[in-house]
C-alpha cells in the first residue's frame, strides 16, 4: 500500500513538473522570447517518458516553427528548417484529431506554410529547383492540413498557386511523377485561365509516354473542358501515333470512318499517320503494301476535304499523295526503260543468218516481260499524273482566292505550283514531236505556273 502510495505520489510529482515546465514554455513565447522558449521545451523534449506526448510535440513544432518564421532566428539554427517539419510531422501522427490544435491554435501550420511558400518562390527565381520543390511540397501538404480542418475562413479547397509551383518545380527538376502528382490536382478540379493550360500539355505528354490509355484519356476529357478552344486532337492522334501499330491505328480509322465519327481534323490526322508510317513499321512491309497506305492516307485527306471544301491543306495533301505516287512509278518506268538500254549494250552481234534469227528470239523474250512492265504503268501513271494535277490546283485556287495567306500556305502554295510546273512540263514533254495542239497547251500550262516560282 505503502508502495503504491508512493508511486501515485511521484507520479503527481511528475505532472506537476511538466505542466510547470510547460508554463515556462508558454510564457517565453508569449513575451517573444522564442530563444528560452526553445531551451525550455528542448529540455521537456529531452525526456523519453513525455517526447512522444501530443501536447511535448506541439508545443515543439510550434516554437520551432515560429524560429523557422524568424530570418534572424533561423540563421542562428541552421537545421531549423528539417527540425521544425520533422516536429510538425510526428505531431500530425501523433495526434490526427488535432486536439491540440482545436485548443490552442493553428498557428505552426500557418508559421510552417508561409515561410515554406516564402523559401520556395526565392530559391524558384534562382532556379535551384529541388529546393524549390523541397520548399512547395511542405508548403502544400500544411496548406492542405489548413483548408481540410477549416482553420482559415477563406472558402478555398485547395492552394492553386502552391500546387502549380510546386509543378512547376518538379518539372523543370525532371521528377515527372512528382510534377503529376500536383499537376494532376489542378487538373482534377479543372482549373483553368491563362497559365494553366500547359498543366494540361504536361499531363497529356506525361501518359502518352507512359503508355497509360486510362489517365491519358480522363485528363484528354478534362483538358477539353477546361480549354474547349485549343486543338487536343493533337495529343490525341500522337498517343495513337506513339502506342499504337499500323494495325491498330488502321482498325481505328476504318471504324471511325464507317461509323460517320471522324472529324475533319480526324481525317487529316489519319491521313499523317498513313503518309507518315515509322521506320520500324515500314521494315515489317512490303512495297505493295506501302503504296496502299499511301491511297489510304489519299482517301482519308479526300475525306477531310468533303468536310470542308475550303481546306486548302487538305487538297493539297491528297495532291502530294498522287504526286508521289506517280513519281514512284515513273521511276520504275525510267529503271525498265534503263534495263532495255542495258539489254540492247549487251546484245551479241551474230553474223551467222541461221544463228541470227534464234539469237533475236532469245533476246526479245528477254525484252518482251520489261516491255509490257512499263505498258502496264502507263495506265496508272497517266492516273496518278492527273490526280495530282486535280488536287494541286484544287489547292492553288483555294489559296489564290484567299490571299493574306499564313506562313504554311505561303509555302504550301510555293511548293504547289512548282510541282504543277513540274508535272505539266512531263505531259509537254511527252507530247514533243506527237501532238503539237497538246504540246502547246500543256506548255502554256508549264509556263503559267513556273512564272510563279516563289512568288508567296
Amino acid at each position: 500500500m505503502k508502495k503504491l502510495l508512493l508511486l501515485a505520489m511521484l507520479g503527481a510529482t511528475f505532472q506537476l513538473a511538466t505542466a510547470q515546465d510547460f508554463k515556462k514554455v508558454q510564457s517565453a513565447f508569449l513575451l517573444n522570447r522564442i530563444d528560452e522558449a526553445k531551451t525550455e521545451i528542448d529540455k521537456i523534449a529531452a525526456d523519453p517518458k513525455v517526447n512522444t506526448k501530443p501536447d511535448v510535440l506541439y508545443w515543439k513544432a510550434k516554437v520551432y516553427a515560429a524560429i523557422y518564421k524568424d530570418p534572424t532566428l533561423s540563421a542562428k539554427y541552421p537545421k531549423i528548417k528539417t527540425e521544425a517539419i520533422e516536429a510538425m510531422d510526428k505531431y500530425m501522427t501523433a495526434e490526427p484529431s488535432f486536439a491540440q490544435v482545436k485548443e490552442k491554435g493553428a498557428d505552426p501550420f500557418f508559421d510552417l506554410y508561409s515561410t515554406s511558400f516564402g523559401g520556395g518562390v526565392k530559391v524558384f527565381n534562382e532556379k535551384k529547383w529541388d529546393d524549390a520543390l523541397d520548399y512547395f511540397s511542405s508548403a502544400v501538404k500544411y496548406i492542405d492540413a489548413i483548408i481540410a480542418n477549416k482553420w482559415t475562413n477563406a472558402n478555398i479547397t485547395f492552394d492553386t498557386t502552391a500546387l502549380l509551383y510546386a509543378g512547376y518545380s518538379a518539372q523543370n527538376a525532371n521528377k515527372a511523377d512528382a510534377a503529376v502528382k500536383f499537376y494532376s490536382r489542378l487538373a482534377d478540379h479543372k482549373v483553368s485561365g491563362e497559365g494553366y493550360v500547359d498543366v494540361y500539355k504536361y499531363l497529356l505528354l506525361h501518359f502518352i509516354e507512359k503508355k497509360d490509355e486510362a489517365n491519358f484519356n480522363k485528363y484528354v476529357a478534362l483538358s477539353k473542358e477546361a480549354y474547349p478552344k485549343e486543338n487536343w486532337g493533337d495529343y490525341e492522334i500522337e498517343y495513337i501515333d506513339k502506342n499504337y501499330d499500323l494495325a491498330q491505328k488502321t482498325a481505328m480509322y476504318e471504324k471511325g470512318d464507317a461509323a460517320g465519327t471522324l472529324t475533319e481534323a480526324n481525317y487529316l490526322q489519319f491521313g499523317d499517320l498513313f503518309s507518315n508510317i515509322k521506320a520500324k513499321e515500314k521494315d515489317k512491309h512490303d512495297s505493295a503494301t506501302l503504296a496502299m497506305y499511301g491511297m489510304k492516307a489519299a482517301g482519308a485527306f479526300k475525306k477531310a476535304y468533303a468536310k470542308n471544301d475550303k481546306n486548302a491543306i487538305a487538297a493539297f495533301n491528297v495532291g502530294v499523295m498522287y504526286y508521289n505516287q506517280f513519281g514512284d512509278l515513273d521511276d520504275r518506268y525510267a529503271s525498265n526503260i534503263r534495263a532495255m538500254q542495258v539489254l540492247n549494250s549487251n546484245k551479241p552481234v551474230e553474223k551467222d543468218p541461221k544463228k541470227k534469227v534464234a539469237a533475236d528470239a532469245k533476246f526479245n523474250e528477254q525484252l518482251a516481260p520489261i516491255k509490257k512492265a512499263n505498258a502496264d504503268l502507263e495506265q496508272p501513271m497517266n492516273e496518278s499524273l492527273d490526280q495530282a494535277i486535280e488536287w494541286l490546283t484544287k489547292s492553288f485556287e483555294i489559296l489564290k482566292a484567299k490571299g493574306n495567306l499564313s506562313g504554311t500556305e505561303k509555302s504550301v502554295a510555293n511548293k504547289t505550283v512548282d510541282w504543277l510546273a513540274n508535272l505539266y512540263a512531263y505531259k509537254r514533254d511527252k507530247a514533243r514531236g506527237k501532238d503539237a495542239k497538246v504540246f502547246d497547251a500543256n506548255d502554256a500550262k508549264f509556263k503559267e505556273f513556273d512564272a510563279l516560282h516563289g512568288k508567296f
